[in-house]
C-alpha cells in the first residue's frame, strides 16, 4: 500500500478538474479525496496498492486534464488517506 499527497498547478479549478478526477478514480482500487486550495491549486489525497495508484496518476497526467496541468509535485504520506471510497471535498 502507498498513500500520496499530490498538488497540480495550472488551469485546474473552475474547468471540472475535481469531478474528472472522481470520474477517474472509480476506475481504480483506490480510496481518497481531492479537494481545490485558495491558491488555486488542486491537491489529490490517495491510497492503493502502488500500481493502481500509479495508474491512477498516469491516467490523470495522459488524459483529457493533461493540458490543464503546468505542474505536479509529489508527496508520500506516512498514514492511509482516511477516506470511505473517492470523493471530493469542499473544506
Amino acid at each position: 500500500m502507498i498513500s500520496l499527497q499530490v498538488f497540480y498547478e495550472g488551469n485546474v479549478q473552475g474547468v471540472g478538474f475535481r469531478w474528472s478526477v472522481l470520474h477517474a478514480a472509480k476506475g481504480f482500487d483506490v480510496t481518497g479525496w481531492v479537494r481545490n486550495l485558495p491558491d488555486g491549486r488542486v491537491e489529490l489525497q490517495v491510497t492503493g496498492e502502488e500500481d493502481e495508484v500509479r495508474a491512477l496518476l498516469d491516467c490523470i497526467a495522459r488524459g483529457e486534464l493533461h493540458s490543464l496541468i503546468h505542474k505536479q509535485t509529489e508527496n508520500k504520506l506516512e498514514k492511509p488517506v482516511a477516506a470511505r471510497g473517492f470523493e471530493i471535498r469542499y473544506d
